[in-house]
């Protein structure tokens, strides 16, 4: 699976994004990204290896403070890496179970999906262990949603 966790940072400037089979996190510039008559070589010229996000993940977000957020697999969690590119743990559960999709909403709540992908058939041996119903949750965190214009 290639890259599967997208966020654009508070100001615009940059777009994180990171491999589902990975714990590194990379940014590129927008506005490479957004010339069409810039190269290839040229665009690529703009990406930053972030580092390692402590832990494998699909879905990121960011928010008008400057963090980028994370979900851990791993270790049924969100991450937060603050603008001081130290991370933290914002919530930690059991049952969040391959935690994907993050959206911050501004109510100063992060909601995120617990999809279980790793619970399909195909990872079983033909046994699908999926539990239903597939549970939204939902952690205050305070910060507000980014807001470009």
């Amino acid at each position: 699976m290639g890259a599967d966790g997208i966020a654009i940072s508070s100001d615009g400037t940059r777009l994180y994004y990171c491999p589902l089979g990975s714990r590194k996190l990379y940014s590129v510039e927008t506005e490479a990204l957004a010339n069409r008559s810039r190269a290839d070589r040229d665009v690529s010229a703009t990406v930053t290896d972030e580092g390692d996000r402590g832990g494998a993940s699909d879905g990121l977000e960011s928010d008008a403070a400057g963090n980028i957020y994370s979900t851990n697999y791993e270790h049924n969690a969100i991450l937060r890496r603050r603008p001081d590119r130290e991370w933290e743990t914002v919530v930690h559960d059991p049952r969040l179970l391959w935690p994907d999709t993050l959206s911050l909403a501004a109510d100063g709540y992060l909601y995120v999906t617990a999809n279980q992908l790793h619970r399909q058939a195909r990872y079983h041996q033909g046994q699908d262990l999926r539990q239903k119903p597939y549970t939204l949750f939902r952690v205050r965190i305070d910060v507000q949603p980014i807001l470009l214009r």
